[in-house]
Order: structure tokens, then sequence, then C-alpha cells
């Protein structure tokens, strides 16, 4: 092998010859590049893993049928990763059951008048779940006759006759992910019931059965902001619903704006052109409603908000679809923009008009937002500029090369920031990084206590100032620079406050961060137990224990009690394919006011009490 140099860089000559070119059947190359298809694989730990890829992209084609006018219920069951979805619409032509199933480019969503706004892209889906998955039967059943074939990893293995069936139409689809591509995978219910919810408050009317409960909703999109919000609403929900479109609008006494954008019933998680349309007319409506020269920044904050389209062949930036990029809305070309700014101008003045009590607490809401804004802002000016002054790829952060804002049409969803604290623990960190899609800032001590306080203190703390500049998140969240930030600190009382200290400060100035599930605690092994031979990290007690058992005799056991104390040559082992990193969330259920207020207000007799009545003494090891 030869070696050749290009501007002063050496590469190895390797080979290009016809031997070199190899030709991969269709659920070959899907099995060897799964991330094209799903996104990512993982293991069920996170909402965004494979596994409920699969079971979207099935329950996708159910809830199109309802969405064309045929059946009205969906029953769903899981149990030990066996995933059974049977519809009651008008059931796969049975002569076709094998090519859908098992023939790329083959479908009825080519076809616009049998599948007119369908999320589903063209039939690839339920391909990728063939591909991935160890068993699947797809069977439908179509004016008393019924087609089943099954598969192993996208081969047959049975292919049945047509056979009279006494069943109701509709499509029954049961697929095992496969376990040599999904490691130790487990669907959780909290995961699976928040996509079926999603699909029922975009689908008034549609019953989803689950595991024997059941998913229903008459109020659409209403229903869905009062599942979600976790502060209490301003006004009534304003709920407008037009051809193709659906809007649902309210204000809550909270920092940031809050968002959920739906096309096709897909859950668009990053937004794009609806979402940005529907934000900017809704400014400009309202603005012009009251004659006043408000700022889009005091319109929006503290707004909750769902808008939910349907377009004809949506364009989405991934295969995933947590992105729209369609510009224009087929058929027509008319302009999304337009679109939306049209329905939102005509129907959102028009309530607001009628309502004129909801008129006057959105206005209210509207100037305290401003007399706030204008409070600060000689402090805001002199924030961003320090901001932009400070030279912050040497003090606080260690960037990345990639960033989530970036629209390379890359797979950008791996972009994450570690928030740490101290000299070691960051060095530690930067050096065991990957550098294209890790960053790294650097706490100086403990953070202050932000509860209670005005977002003043954002910017007249240098910290959290700079904080919000490296992850690009003043106005929101469009240009937020990582997918994921990540608090890492120290598994002792110190770090615990430290991370109480952040998502405090989260929760304050940037609630949609949690809300959108931006925010994660990383987890390192507390000890390392090895021999020899063999080296364990342990995350537990119980994994302690059973290294021990395995690496018996008497093995060498180390308690870190710092994220300093790990190598860096071992630290890449906890941020790479390992990485384990828990969800911080928000909930309805939260009480989270009342929640800040015990843990980070001042009353610190009771909670003195409560930590000394809880208190856990931790035995040596």
């Amino acid at each position: 092998m030869n070696e050749i140099n290009i501007n002063n860089v050496t590469y190895k000559d390797v080979s290009y010859e016809d031997e070199n070119i190899i030709k991969l059947e269709w659920w070959e190359h899907i099995r060897h590049r799964p991330g094209m298809y799903i996104g990512k694989l993982g293991d069920g730990t996170y909402s965004d893993d494979g596994i409920y890829v699969l079971l979207k992209e099935v329950l996708d084609n159910a809830v199109d049928e309802y969405m064309m006018g045929y059946g009205k219920s969906i029953d769903i069951t899981i149990d030990e990763g066996v995933v059974h979805v049977r519809d009651y619409g008008r059931g796969i032509p049975l002569g076709k059951v094998v090519d859908v199933s098992s023939q790329m480019n083959t479908g009825g969503k080519y076809d616009s008048k049998a599948f007119k706004k369908s999320v589903g892209m063209n039939g690839v889906g339920i391909k990728a779940v063939n591909a991935l998955s160890s068993y699947m039967l797809v069977q439908s059943f179509r004016d008393g006759e019924t087609k089943a074939v099954e598969y192993s990893r996208a081969q047959i293995t049975d292919n049945k006759p047509v056979q009279l069936s006494g069943e109701a139409n509709g499509t029954m689809v049961k697929f095992v992910p496969d376990s040599e591509i999904f490691k130790d995978y487990h669907f959780k219910d909290e995961y699976v019931e928040t996509l079926l919810k999603n699909y029922v408050f975009l689908n008034a009317g549609l019953t989803i059965n689950y595991n024997n409960k059941k998913f229903f909703s008459k109020n659409g999109l209403v229903d869905l902001l009062n599942e979600y919000m976790t502060s209490e609403p301003l006004y009534p929900v304003i709920h407008l619903e037009g051809t193709d479109i659906e809007v649902a609008i309210t204000h809550a006494n909270q920092y940031g704006e809050e968002y959920y954008s739906f096309v096709n019933g897909q859950y668009t998680t990053q937004g794009g052109t609806h979402l940005s349309a529907f934000r900017e007319s809704a400014s400009r409506v309202i603005k012009e409603y009251y004659n006043k020269n408000f700022e889009y920044s005091d319109i929006r904050m503290g707004i909750t908000a769902a808008v939910s389209i349907k377009v004809e062949e949506p364009v989405f930036e991934s295969q995933t679809k947590t992105k729209l990029g369609s510009k224009d809305i087929a058929p027509g070309g008319q302009s999304i923009v337009k679109f939306i700014g049209d329905f939102v101008k005509k129907e959102l003045d028009n309530y607001l008009h009628k309502n004129p009590e909801t008129s006057d607490i959105l206005l209210k809401k509207i100037t305290d937002s401003e007399k706030e804004r204008k409070a600060i802002a000689g402090v805001t000016k002199l924030a961003k500029e320090r901001a932009k002054k400070a030279n912050l790829h040497n003090k606080k952060l260690r960037d990345c090369r990639l960033h989530y804002s970036d629209t390379k049409g890359e797979n950008l969803d791996e972009t994450c920031i570690f928030i740490t604290e101290g000299d070691s623990a960051s060095g530690s960190i930067t050096q065991s990084r990957n550098p294209n899609h890790q960053a790294v800032f650097s706490l100086r001590g403990k953070p202050l206590n932000t509860f209670g306080l005005t977002k003043k203190i954002v910017y007249e703390n240098e910290e959290f100032n700079l904080l919000q500049a490296a992850l690009n998140i003043e106005d929101g969240l469009e240009g937020l620079r990582y997918n994921k930030v990540i608090i890492a600190t120290d598994a002792d009382v110190d770090g615990m406050h430290i991370r109480l200290l952040m998502i405090t400060f989260f929760l304050q100035f940037f609630p949609d961060l949690i809300k959108n599930n931006h925010v994660f605690i990383l987890q390192t092994p507390l000890f390392r137990v090895r021999n020899k031979k063999e080296t364990l990290y342990c995350y537990s007690e119980e994994e302690r224990l059973k290294a021990i058992e395995k690496l018996s005799p008497n093995p060498e056991i180390t308690r870190f009690k710092g994220l300093g104390e790990i190598s860096p040559s071992e630290f890449k082992n906890f941020i790479g394919s390992d990485l384990r990193i828990d969800p911080v969330t928000m909930k309805k259920s939260d009480a989270v006011k009342e929640m800040l207020e015990f843990y980070m207000g001042k009353n610190t007799m009771e909670r003195q009490n409560f930590i000394i009545n809880n208190l856990v003494v931790e035995e040596d090891i």
C-alpha cells in the first residue's frame, strides 16, 4: 500500500478496483445503515430511540387510514418486546401484501388519491421495520378474506395463501425488534403513552387502546395544551380550526416560549417552516390588534401554543421527520407562510375582537413583559457586549465543530454540551470528548441560586450570561447549538447541589429547554472493580456486588468521589458509546413552583427537618 502527500497531510493510497464495488440488497442496506432510516438505535432508555421509531412507522400507517376516513380505533399491545398493532381501515389490497411489506418503492402513498395527506414516507417505514425485526407478521383483512405473510429479518418464512375470514377489515402488524441491533431493549410505557396521546390529540375522535388503557380526545389541541402545560394558563385556550390547520394558544406567567408543532400528525420537535410562520404571524396579528408598537419578544413571552397542519407531499429535513423543510403547500404551490398567515390573521383577530376579557388579560401580560424588559435594557446591552468580547473558546467554553442549529443535512442529534465544575473535571472531559459533537462549559464554583429572581440576573451574572450565549437561547430554542445539555457533576453532596442550582436556573428562565427534552444529568460510575485480567465500572451498589462476585477473589475496588479522579483515558468510555444520561423532565402533575420553593427557597428549617428525617448514611467500602 503506497502513501501519498496532499497539502502536507499523508494518506494511505487504498486500492479502488472492481472488487471494491459492492451491491447491497435493500434489507442489507437498512441493517448496515439503520441510522439513515430510523435516526439512532438505543435500547429504549430515551424517547427518540429506534424501537419507538419502528412502533411509530407502523402506527403512522394505521393513523393514515383514520385520517382518510376509515376505521375509528386502533388496538395496540406490547408484551415482553413483542409489538402488536391492529387497525380497522381498508386493509392492504390482498394481492399486494408481500410487495407493500418487502419491496422498496412500493406503497399506496405514491397515489395522492388514496393517501392525500399522509405522514408515512411512501412505504419506506414498514420496510425498515421488516429489515430491523427478528420477526414480523403482516396480515390484511379485506371484504371477508385475509392474507398473511411472516418474515425474519426481511426474509419470508411463511407466505400464506388468501383465506376466508370473518374479521373486520383492516391491517394487523406484529413485530419483534432485532436484539442483535437493539441491544437489551425495552419499551417504556411513558414514552409509548406520550406518542399515543399525541396521535389522539391530533385526531379528535380516534380511539387508541393500549395494554388495557384507552386514549381518546374530544377537543384536539386544547386537550394537548391542558395535558402538557406545567403552569396555569392566564386565559382560556384560544382554539382555532380550519381546513388542514388547527391552532391552540394561551399564555402563562413563565419565561420562554413553549410550542408543539405537527405536520400530518408528525410531531416536528425541531419545528420548521410551519412553526416559524406561525410564530411570526401570531405576533404580527396581536401587535396589529392592539395597534401598539410592541416587540415580538414581549408578545411571545410566556406563550404556550400548538399548531398542526396537513399538507400534500411534505418535505422533511431528515428521515425521522423532526423538522419541516417544505416552503410550498400542494396542490397549487401556495406558500406555507401565506397559508398560515392568512388563517391566523382572520381567525385570531376575530377571536380577540369577540372575547374582550381574553384580550385584556393578554394585553396586561404583554405590557408586564415589556416593563421587565425595559427595566433591564441597560444591563442586557452591556451583558451582550461582554459576551461578544469574552473569549469563550479559551475561557469557559470548549466548543465542538458541529452544532444542532446547523443545516448541513447531517444528523446532529448527538451534539451535546457538558456543563461541569472545576478545572480537573472539565479537563478530563475535554481530553476525552468527541470534538465534532461534544462541547464542554466549565463552571467556576457553585452557581447562584436563581429561585425567585428576575431575568435581570441572567445578564448581571457573568457565568449565566456566558452560558446563555454559548447555548444561543436568549431568543428561544430555534438557535439552540446543542441537542443535549448535560449537567456533569460529582456524585456527592456538592455535586447534587450544583445539579439543583442548574436545574433551577433552567426552570426559572428557560423552561422550554427542559420541556423539549434537551436537559440531562450525566451518570458516571461510582466504583471501579478490577483484577489483573478485567476492569468493570459500576454505577450502583448492586453492580459493585455483582462485579466483586464475577472477579473474585479479592479484586481491587476504587470508589470515585469526583469526576476529576477519573483519568481522561477512562472518561472516554463514559461519554462515548456507553454514555449514560438521565433526562430532566416536566409533567403537568409536577408542582414545579412548590417544589422549587421547598428545595431552593428560604424555608430553611422546614427543609432542614426534611433532610434530617430522610438522611441515609453511606457505609464505607
